[in-house]
């Protein structure tokens, strides 16, 4: 399993080039793309959504919250704020869906190397970040 971030899935929807949008697009194509659930929430979140995006998106496979999860969330946020980062909520959200499935992260938002080098969070990055 490929995770997407919300960042390259909507580089996907937008026809943007990159590294992370063809691994989008092949891990989709392969049956092997799912998002975290914060990132649908982000995704679905844009008032201007189509209804064919937004059955795009529902059809993605999510990876689901498992016991604990929200705490493990919130302990991973304090271990990078500790750590001098400042990660922002949805992409502790993110980042702890994929370290708890064992999934990697594809994305091109540069916030996620924090995680990487904290937490051991596994990135396949637009500019080379992995």
């Amino acid at each position: 399993m490929i995770c997407a971030d919300t960042s390259s899935v909507v580089a996907f929807l937008e026809g943007e080039p990159g590294r992370d949008v063809e691994t989008v697009r092949n891990a989709l194509v392969d049956g092997i793309l799912v998002l975290a659930p914060a990132s649908v929430a982000e995704l679905l979140s844009d008032p201007a959504i189509t209804p064919p995006i937004e059955a795009t998106v529902l059809d993605i496979p999510q990876l689901e919250t498992t016991p604990g999860y929200w705490e493990r969330a919130g302990r991973l946020r304090a271990k990078l704020i500790r750590n001098r980062f400042r990660p922002k909520l949805a992409d502790s959200l993110i980042a702890q869906s994929c370290l708890d499935h064992g999934v990697v992260l594809v994305t091109r938002d540069r916030d996620f190397s924090s995680f990487q080098k904290v937490a051991g969070l596994r990135l396949i990055a637009h500019d080379g970040l992995q």
